[in-house]
């Protein structure tokens, strides 16, 4: 039997989430074996969202992490984690639902992220009223164009929020997310490019008096590479599960896969197609059609159309596929995939026995 496979799938309707323990337990080690200490180590829990496998990290030692809805850092407070950054810039209506997740999950110290000095003052104001002091992190856009401030202008936004009374500046917070190179020398250079500005600014805030700024940096592409840096914690997420995409973008990590969607033949609508239960619902399906989804136990399929709960195959004439057949689907991104399940089925010993909540997967836990 390949790794994917086990013994009971008949007992489980689809399409259906299957998480493999030892293998995440895998990933983790492997993670740690990356870099020099686990506290270098911020894992974003945006693609795993589950308490069980979070827990799983504790375990191994990893205290700290990212995440980016107030569910994730809801249950991030259920596993009682040390310390977890909310890496998402809060609105009044955000902020607020925060305070109420910081007050109800006091073993658990929270940040967040600002890039505007109106934000940092709101922020500031409410936690006062509410007898507080806020850590936040100023975010940086370090190339990716979507959040944060220009390393160029974050002197001035670091002295004026030093000065609010409700805020603790912690450090900086850059996500670079357009580093994609396949080749580690070119996004090695790509990155280290790109990050001279935020560098510059620390060495500026030292230069100044200040203590040398905390950085935490990176997701899966360049985490390897900012653990060279001094004083920064990384923020790989993908690692836990891995899938397609990075698998084959990022070579050099060799991480496991370590969940797949279970999915079955529901209709052969002519001669030449097949029809699964793979919709919009239960792929993530924000890359083209032909790169959404490969199948391990049959890696020729290619997807034709796809929809809400339907996937259509054109695979030819004469094809062997019955209806009720299975197949493995490895996601091209697994993070938005794993957010469409109440569940994950877990399999250990070739059996499937229990599930994992995904607990986090809507916007909203309790609070």
């Amino acid at each position: 039997m390949e790794w994917y496979q086990f013994n009971n799938t008949g007992q489980i309707d689809t399409p259906a989430l299957v998480i493999y323990p030892d293998r995440v337990i895998e990933n983790i080690e492997r993670l740690k074996r990356m870099v020099s200490s686990p506290q270098l180590l911020r894992p974003h829990v945006k693609t795993n969202k589950c308490t069980q496998v979070t827990r799983l990290m504790i375990q191994q030692g990893i205290h700290k992490f990212k995440c980016a809805t107030i569910a994730e850092a809801e249950m991030l407070g259920m596993c009682e984690a040390k310390d977890a950054l909310l890496a998402y810039q809060p609105t009044l209506q955000k902020f607020e639902r925060l305070l109420h997740v910081v007050k109800a999950y006091p073993a658990t110290s929270y940040s967040c992220l600002v890039d505007n000095v109106e934000t940092a003052g709101m922020i500031s104001e409410v936690s006062l009223k509410n007898s507080i002091r806020m850590p936040v992190f100023i975010d940086l856009n370090a190339g990716m164009g979507r959040t944060g401030i220009h390393p160029g202008k974050a002197f001035e936004l670091f002295e004026q929020l030093m000065q609010l009374r409700g805020i603790e500046v912690k450090g900086f917070h850059a996500y670079d997310g357009h580093i994609r190179d396949k080749g580690l020398a070119e996004r090695t250079a790509h990155c280290n490019r790109d990050f001279e500005p935020v560098e510059t600014l620390r060495r500026q805030i030292r230069d100044k008096g200040y203590a040398f700024p905390l950085l935490i940096a990176g997701g899966s592409p360049t985490f390897a590479i900012h653990a060279e840096r001094e004083n920064v914690e990384c923020s790989p997420g993908t690692f836990i599960f891995w899938d397609k995409g990075y698998h084959d973008t990022i070579p050099e990590q060799e991480f496991l896969f370590a969940a797949v969607v279970l999915t079955r033949v529901i209709s052969l609508p002519d001669e030449t197609k097949i029809c699964i239960d793979l919709g919009y619902k239960a792929l993530a399906s924000e890359n083209d059609l032909q790169n959404r989804v490969y199948f391990l136990n049959a890696p020729y399929l290619k997807p034709y159309s796809h929809s809400e709960e339907h996937m259509v195959i054109d695979i030819g004439k004469k094809h062997t596929f019955s209806i009720g057949d299975e197949l493995f689907a490895l996601p091209v991104h697994i993070c938005p995939t794993v957010a469409m399940y109440d569940d994950g089925n877990i399999v250990t010993n070739r059996q499937c026995k229990t599930q994992w909540k995904i607990e986090a997967r809507g916007r909203k836990i309790t609070i």
